[in-house]
């Protein structure tokens, strides 16, 4: 095989990574990079939902950020690559949804015809099978996710991370290599915080840009009296960003409609769309549908 000339075929730039066989990389895993990079070709951004620590509600806000994104007219996918909780098909309602295998490709579940999605969850036997795997299964089974699933063209590829900065958030950042950017999810009470400062360094030290932080859970607005009760305090989301450095993408309220409609695997901000919360969804997605915009730009100054 010619190193230098054999192309994935999937662009035409002549710096492609894909392009070449590196000089210690066997021909299967030179195969294997190339066919993971022709498949993420297709997607325009890569985005990463992290948190610090569990129980913060990250996988909700990744469900709505989504949904959010594809009520905004974008074509958008949602992979949770959480192995040992993955709550993304609860979350919409899919739990009982498996996908197809054609011609060596996986077909995402398809919801409400707008988000392609996809989970270690469509594959278990049981709802409650614990998976007890090691790092290099993880790894795998991430690979094959990005590599093996027909995504199709997207604008936006959300991946929904397990919390901390471990094994999953790693293998995503090697194997995506481009990835647009990673928004962190925290609550405003100091423990959950300081977890959050961690994963802003993490993004740092693997190279994966900050779009932002959003503070969930943040204030709660009783609806018999109006009085509003901050419950996880707030505003500690906004602080921590301003001292680390990066954006802050706004508060999304404790509300118990979330907690409803994710019970009932229905995103929020579809069924109520205009409410506080959902406005705070679409608000906090703005600068991410602005990367179409600054890619554009940067593709016109080349």
């Amino acid at each position: 095989m010619d190193k230098e000339q054999k192309s994935c075929g999937s662009c035409g730039e002549s710096d492609c990574s894909a392009k070449k066989q590196a000089p210690d990389e066997s021909t299967q895993d030179f195969l294997d990079r190339q066919a993971l990079h022709r498949r993420m070709c297709q997607v325009q951004h890569k985005i990463l939902v992290l948190s610090g620590k569990g129980g913060v509600g990250k996988s909700t806000v990744a469900v709505n950020m989504a949904m959010s994104l594809a009520m905004a007219g974008k074509k958008v996918g949602l992979l949770d690559v959480d192995v040992h909780g993955p709550s993304i098909p609860k979350l919409l309602g899919l739990e009982d949804y498996r996908p197809a295998i054609v011609d060596e490709s996986i077909t995402p579940i398809l919801f409400d015809n707008k988000i392609k999605v996809m989970s270690l969850g469509f594959f278990l036997p049981k709802k409650d099978d614990a998976v007890i795997w090691r790092g290099p299964l993880k790894m795998s089974l991430i690979k094959q996710f990005l590599r093996d699933v027909e995504w199709g063209k997207l604008d936006y590829l959300v991946i929904d991370s397990p919390p901390g900065t471990g094994d999953e958030p790693l293998s995503v950042a090697q194997l995506v290599g481009d990835a647009s950017g990673a928004v962190i999810v925290t609550t405003p009470q100091d423990l959950a915080i300081a977890d959050v400062r961690r994963s802003v360094t993490f993004c740092r030290q693997v190279g994966v840009r900050v779009l932002g932080v959003i503070e969930n859970m943040s204030g709660f607005v009783c609806p018999t009296c109006g009085t509003r009760f901050d419950i996880f305090k707030s505003g500690g989301g906004e602080r921590m960003a301003r001292e680390m450095g990066v954006p802050f993408l706004g508060r999304i309220p404790l509300d118990p409609g979330v907690v409803t409609t994710s019970d009932s695997g229905e995103p929020f901000c579809r069924k109520f769309a205009g409410t506080e919360t959902a406005v705070a969804f679409a608000e906090a997605i703005k600068p991410i549908l602005s990367l179409s915009a600054e890619k554009e730009a940067a593709v016109r100054l080349t």
